[in-house]
């Protein structure tokens, strides 16, 4: 039964700090890439030296020359099961391309062909190209035409038969600061990124900051191997032309309000600005629109239950969007009503594992909530997009759904092991801000 509304908050948040403190630093397994002592930073000497060399440069300066078969602005990402496809892409001027792939080490090569669409607004093609049939678990090596130039990257697991790690976060810009937590997030070596909208800050309107942001991220997201770390992601408000025009992106509506985000992740969203990416037997991560382009009511939530009550096998289920349902800093009257409305109460009937969300510049982490109130077996909110873009805390301690929260730039980490996750967030000076740990099925929780 969900807690009366008039609970008193002194007892919501005494039960809630008890629960919090179950979720202990001895609970979690750390690993070589994180801090052991939540005192001291991670090694971040590196990450400094490769953000000082780099130096971003802000939108409008001149981009980085086109070296044939070594684009810039190289970046990895899905449309489909990440077992056994990948899929390649970077902007650059219009030329025919080929991709040579095979296995790390192996001398059979295989060739896969690109193929090429406008970039909106300017002479540069999107190129792109999905390898099909990879094995998984996998390292790739692949050369774009014949360049001495040689990538990596690998393919995710067929079964998580051990740890399974990913970065999460939101509101990145083409800044120094985005460009240090980039360093970050590769150094703790993830499978993946994910990046829950306001990429690049482009507004719909910016192809430049677009490809800066591709180039920014190219060049710092490898990890520790050299392996070129996938990007996931979802719609903010920053990719569109308009926070509050619905008029949409797809041929059968009216007129291009997010042109440059869609020309690069069609792939994943093909009939509206909502989809899901599954890995195998193990992990669903559902991407949605908080009603940038696609309305929450209607179609997507219809869309959202049918695959939320489809994965309820998944020992891993996340959601991802951008307007937060419970903001950190934005006021709650004016923020995610209708995530809460529609949305919220889905997460609650399915068991979501943690809803990844952002928009409010800052860090967060809700207790387990249904309803809005604590419950051990509610929902978990972390967020609250600050990997590049930061705002000052605003009377958090009037906000009794928080759980932590606080005014540094920072990344998730995600790690699954067994039926357990582990969410750890990281500031920009390598510190361990948060750390929380989850275990379940849905299919127990229900019994």
């Amino acid at each position: 039964m969900p807690r009366s509304p008039r609970r008193d908050r002194r007892e919501f948040l005494t039960t809630s700090l008890s629960a919090a403190a179950a979720w202990s630093l001895g609970a979690y397994l750390p690993s070589p890439a994180f801090a052991a002592d939540a005192t001291k930073p991670v090694e971040t000497k590196t990450a400094e030296a490769k953000v000082a060399e780099t130096k971003p440069a802000e939108p409008g300066v001149k981009l980085a020359a086109h070296i044939p078969g070594q684009p810039p602005s190289l970046f990895l990402t899905w449309w489909r099961d990440p077992t056994t496809t990948m899929v390649i892409q970077w902007l650059g001027p219009e030329e025919q391309c080929s991709i040579h792939y095979g296995v790390l080490k192996s001398e059979q090569k295989l060739t896969a062909r690109v193929q090429s669409k406008t970039f909106p607004d300017t002479p540069l093609k999107v190129h792109r190209c999905e390898l099909t049939g990879l094995l998984p678990g996998t390292e790739y090596q692949f050369v774009i035409n014949d360049a001495p130039r040689s990538y990596r990257f690998r393919t995710m697991p067929a079964k998580l038969t051990s740890t399974f790690q990913f970065v999460s976060g939101g509101d990145c810009g083409v800044g120094s600061s985005a460009l240090q937590t980039n360093v970050l997030a590769a150094a703790q070596d993830p499978q993946f990124a994910l990046i829950g909208g306001d990429l690049a800050y482009d507004n719909g309107k910016s192809p430049t900051t677009v490809q800066q942001f591709f180039e920014n991220y190219s060049q710092t997201m490898r990890d520790t191997q050299g392996r070129m770390i996938p990007l996931v992601s979802c719609i903010g408000n920053h990719e569109t032309t308009s926070a509050s025009n619905l008029t949409g992106i797809f041929p059968s509506l009216k007129k291009p309000i997010a042109p440059h985000y869609t020309a690069l992740f069609d792939g994943i969203f093909n009939s509206g600005m909502y989809g899901v990416l599954d890995f195998a037997d193990y992990l669903s991560l559902v991407l949605l629109d908080s009603g940038h382009v696609t309305p929450v009511k209607g179609e997507q939530t219809d869309w959202l239950a049918k695959v939320l009550a489809d994965r309820q096998t998944k020992p891993h289920l996340f959601v991802a969007n951008h307007v937060p349902a419970y903001p950190s800093y934005r006021a709650i009257e004016n923020t995610g009503k209708d995530n809460r409305k529609y949305w919220c109460p889905l997460f609650e009937k399915f068991g979501v594992d943690g809803v990844l969300e952002h928009h409010d510049h800052t860090f967060k982490r809700t207790h387990p909530l249904t309803d809005g109130l604590y419950d051990k077996n509610g929902v978990l909110y972390l967020g609250d997009g600050s990997w590049g873009k930061l705002r000052s805390l605003k009377k958090p301690e009037e906000r009794p759904y928080l759980a932590a929260y606080g005014d540094s730039y920072h990344v998730s980490v995600h790690r699954l092991e067994g039926n357990q996750r582990h969410h750890v967030a990281l500031t920009s000076s390598g510190r361990i801000a948060d750390i929380c740990s989850t275990n379940g099925k849905r299919v127990a929780r229900r019994g």
